[in-house]
């Protein structure tokens, strides 16, 4: 919230203070009319206020608690877990899809799991068809031989990344924005039961089962132009060949239309980011490939949608006892969501 004190304002001051307001609202609603006005400027500082390093720790330790218990597709912890992204999309104001934002997913062997649904129309005054999918994966190893995986880097950070998008996007949404395609936010369970969370929400595309909240349409696979995942995104302990740490992978940056392949450059230029960005995995094209395919986009790439991944890359503390929220950093993460926030908008 914007607030001016000024104790004796003179008529010459309320002029000045209506105008600046006048031309804040205006950049934030991408007002046409606003003077110089690009797709390229926006409320950067509202947005950017939106993301804080200590609410991202408490997120990620929350998730990687012995309460979640290392949120096992079916277990009570995975309960816990989507019990609370629940709770921070309806915060969020996110519309849910149906009477509800979760769905049932079988898993094998009897397992039941739980994806996350929840979506932000474009514009309501100019209703749009398009859409773009952002997810992440929520689930993690559990408790296997006595032993919790607490699974902080994966996929806590990314869990913490997607409904910290969701604030971002809905606030922006309250301040007026429009876009020109609509969020479907996904919280995939079962990503570590053969991607079971992700097939199961393509089928429910397929089945004609997931409807637009606002017009009640339903969403079917030719309007979704983009699938954005999220794995793994909290470390700087697998640092690309430079040694910085301040660095983020994008893979299937090859996917989009030739017009967007430079705008993840450009954001992080722009926004200040400055991350060090890689569209492959560590140099190899035989990784990049592996890596590519392996996480929640994979159903998407296989029925012909452009899909994205951003990771921080594997590392030594992957589906260990010892990936806790202590070892992320948090710093870093705050930029890579920035990054991601600003790039989305721009594709939308």
């Amino acid at each position: 919230m914007l607030s001016f004190i000024m104790p004796r304002q003179t008529k010459m001051d309320k002029k000045i203070i209506i105008s600046a307001t006048a031309a804040i609202v205006m950049a934030i609603s991408g007002h046409p009319h606003a003077a110089g006005q690009s797709p390229w400027i926006s409320n950067d500082t509202l947005a950017h206020n939106l993301v804080w390093e200590d609410k991202l720790y408490r997120q990620v330790e929350f998730l990687s608690d012995s309460l979640c218990g290392g949120r096992a597709t079916g277990s009570a912890g995975g309960n816990e877990a989507a019990f609370w992204i629940i709770r921070n999309f309806r915060e969020s104001g996110l519309m849910s899809p149906g009477p509800g934002y979760g769905r049932h997913i079988y898993s094998g062997e009897g397992t039941v799991g739980h994806n996350i649904i929840g979506m932000i129309p474009g514009s309501l005054k100019t209703l749009c068809d398009s859409y773009i999918v952002v997810g992440a994966h929520y689930d993690h190893l559990g408790i296997l031989a006595g032993k919790m995986y607490p699974g902080a880097d994966s996929n806590a950070s990314g869990t913490a990344a997607l409904v910290t998008l969701a604030r971002m996007f809905t606030s922006m949404k309250t301040l007026g924005k429009t876009y020109g395609r609509n969020i479907i936010f996904v919280a995939f369970d079962g990503q570590c039961m053969n991607l079971s969370g992700s097939y199961s929400f393509w089928r429910m595309i397929e089945d004609g089962d997931l409807e637009d909240p606002v017009t009640g349409e339903t969403v079917t696979k030719d309007r979704i132009s983009l699938m954005v995942n999220i794995d793994q995104i909290g470390c700087t302990l697998s640092p690309l060949a430079s040694g910085r740490k301040d660095y983020m992978i994008m893979l299937g940056n090859d996917s989009l239309k030739k017009e967007d392949r430079n705008k993840i450059g450009q954001c992080n230029l722009f926004y200040g980011t400055g991350l060090e960005i890689s569209h492959s995995y560590y140099g190899s094209k035989d990784f990049t490939r592996i890596f590519y395919t392996l996480s929640d986009q994979k159903v998407f790439i296989e029925n012909g949608v452009p899909a994205v991944l951003f990771t921080s890359g594997i590392t030594m503390n992957n589906n260990k006892t010892y990936d806790t929220a202590d070892t992320l950093d948090y710093e870093i993460l705050r930029k890579r969501i920035i990054l991601i926030f600003h790039w989305i908008e721009k594709m939308l």
